[in-house]
This record gives structure tokens, C-alpha cells and sequence, in this order.
């Protein structure tokens, strides 16, 4: 068994590295990583029951193993709970800094939303007694599973899509998203974009930045003017700047930049705040550029509730493959009930 997990194992390994290599900007690249490490588990087990006697007679190896088992299992058991009170305190933080505003409050309604799923709902579950009523409950039950697991997979994929080996990757253009600013004024967020990018460009000396963003409410001159001043008074030589101006969206960020590329094959860098770069890199794949996504650093807690605001963006674009399947589901399962019944 353990040869023939070992050898599961190494399949898992080559596809997760082969979707790495081809093009991570999908949700296979979570997936795929997820099934890896639990197939890497399963050979491990194996090949420690393998030695299990050897084992035996080293109770220092022993313990340790009990060890790291226990640790393993005690997270396991309290990532629940801990993932609620992590929301909760983030939202709460989340407000404190930023205000009231309905986007504000996304970690703390998936933190109120995650603790009645996990303490009043199986509840709910135990009250009901109809057919129709059960199979609604366990219809919305396999949905609440299905799209936390969705989540943690986006998570997942999103994490493995800002690991990089390298910076220097003989691009030809970094393309630094928009973020908004005030007045004429850069503001914290959009200069930690600005300055990833102005690293970048250190790397790679023959690219040009592309500050792509225009002008919209509160804002005095389209946000690439306001970027590319800033910058310039950063020490960035104005030819190395080129300004689109248009776009108030991500994905007219990346289609009016792509229009203002002169080569006809670039290798092209975009730069924008970590928990946006993989939901930026889907939409470049649609748009079929290829790409790669480098994040810049902003606050713990605003970091949590943006995902959960790029998470749903993320819905908004797959939104009918998802339904077809939780209804696929639901019908194969309704179909199964009334065969049962038939029969």
C-alpha cells in the first residue's frame, strides 16, 4: 500500500505542477493543491504503518508523532470556531477603522451567518419532519457546504497564485491597477500598489509601467495622472510611464491597458493589492491575456473582508456553472428519493 500511495501521490503532484506551470489563474490550482497534500497524508500513514514496529521500540519517535497527531486533530476541531471569532473581531476592526458602509461589513456577517450555521442549524434540521421540508433543508445544507468549500478553494488559489520564485521575468509592461484616490491625492492602498510596481520594474529595467485607472467621483484628475506624479516623484523617469485614463473597472483596466501594448506577444506583470490579484487574473484569462499577478501588502483586517467582497465578485462571474451544479445535484437527488419510493 505504500508503493501504490506513493505512486498516488506522485500523479497528484504532476497535476497540480502541470496546471502550475501551464496557467494557475483557476480554482483547479486550489483544488488540485488540496488533493496533493491529502494524498501526501495517505502515503505518509502507509509508509509510517510500514515501520510501525520499528517505531515501537523508539517511544521518543513515538511521541512525537502522538504529538503532532493531537495538534493536528485539536485544529481541526477548533478552526470552526476559530474562524468565526477571527471574522468577528476583524469586522468589528473592519468598522472601527473604516466606517459603517455596507462593503464594511462583510467579515462580520460571514462570521454571524458561519455560527448559526454551525449551532442552530443542524437544530433546525433535527425539527423537521415533512418530506418537502427535508429535502429543502438538506438542498440549502449542501449549498452552505458546497460554497464554503468554494471559498476555502478560491482562498487556497488565490495564496498559490502570489508565490512567486522570481521577480525578474523579462516583462515587457507592468500594468498597476487603480484603486481611487482623493482629489489629486494617492491614497495608502493605491501607493503600496504603486511602489510593488516601481519594485518590479527594478527587475525587470526593459518593462514600462501602465498606470491604469480614470477619473471618478471625489476625484479631481484621472487616478493615472495622480499615480504616474506619484511615481515620477518617486524617482521613475517619465519615459517609463504610459497612463490610460478611460477605465473605472478592473476589467477595463486591463482591456484599455491591453489596447495601449505596442508588442504583439508581451510578457506583461500586473500589480495590484493581494486579495485582488486572483480575481484580476480570471479576468484577464477571460479577456485572453496572458499574465502574471504580483500583490502589494495592506491592513490584516481590511484584507478579510475584501476577500469575502472579491469572493462574491468571483460568484458574480461564475455564478451559472455553480447553479447548474447545485441543481444537477439536487435533481440527481430527487430523482434517487423517487426511484427508492417506486421500488
Amino acid at each position: 500500500m505504500s508503493l501504490i500511495s506513493f505512486f498516488i501521490f506522485f500523479i497528484s503532484f504532476t497535476i497540480f505542477g502541470g496546471i502550475m506551470l501551464h496557467d494557475p489563474r483557476t480554482l483547479w490550482s486550489g483544488v488540485t493543491f488540496f488533493w496533493m497534500m491529502a494524498c501526501l497524508a495517505l502515503f505518509a500513514f502507509f509508509t509510517l504503518s510500514q515501520y510501525s514496529q520499528w517505531l515501537m521500540s523508539h517511544n521518543v519517535v513515538i511521541g512525537i508523532l502522538v504529538f503532532l497527531v493531537v495538534l493536528a486533530m485539536g485544529c481541526v476541531v477548533a478552526f470552526p470556531a476559530v474562524l468565526v471569532l477571527i471574522f468577528f473581531v476583524e469586522g468589528i476592526r473592519v468598522i472601527r477603522h473604516e466606517g459603517m458602509k455596507p462593503a464594511n461589513l462583510l467579515s462580520l456577517l460571514f462570521s454571524v451567518l458561519l455560527s448559526i450555521y454551525l449551532v442552530l442549524w443542524p437544530r433546525i434540521g433535527n425539527l423537521q419532519r415533512d418530506t418537502l421540508s427535508r429535502r429543502v433543508y438538506g438542498i440549502i445544507s449542501f449549498s452552505a457546504v458546497y460554497f464554503l468549500s468554494l471559498l476555502a478553494m478560491y482562498s487556497l488559489s488565490a495564496i498559490l497564485n502570489l508565490i512567486h520564485l522570481r521577480k525578474r521575468r523579462k516583462a515587457d509592461y507592468i500594468v498597476v491597477l487603480g484603486s481611487g484616490i482623493i482629489g489629486e491625492r494617492v491614497t495608502p492602498l493605491l501607493a503600496a500598489r504603486i511602489e510593488r510596481g516601481i519594485e518590479l520594474l527594478g527587475y525587470n529595467p526593459g518593462a514600462v509601467l501602465i498606470m491604469s485607472g480614470g477619473q471618478g467621483p471625489g476625484e479631481d484628475i484621472p487616478e493615472s495622472q495622480a499615480m504616474a506624479a506619484y511615481a515620477i516623484g518617486k524617482g521613475v523617469g517619465r519615459e517609463k510611464i504610459i497612463t490610460e485614463e478611460k477605465s473605472v473597472s478592473t476589467q477595463e483596466n486591463l482591456l484599455f491597458s491591453k489596447e495601449l501594448m505596442e508588442k504583439p506577444k508581451p510578457r506583461i506583470i500586473i500589480v495590484t493589492t493581494a486579495y485582488h490579484v486572483f480575481r484580476a487574473l480570471i479576468l484577464a484569462k477571460k479577456q485572453g491575456i496572458k499574465c502574471t499577478g504580483y500583490g502589494s501588502k495592506t491592513k490584516w483586517y481590511f484584507t478579510l473582508n475584501a476577500l469575502i467582497r472579491e469572493f462574491a465578485g468571483y460568484l458574480h462571474l461564475t455564478w451559472k456553472r455553480h447553479a447548474l451544479f447545485i441543481g444537477f445535484v439536487a435533481g440527481m437527488a430527487t430523482a434517487a428519493q423517487i426511484i427508492a419510493w417506486l421500488y
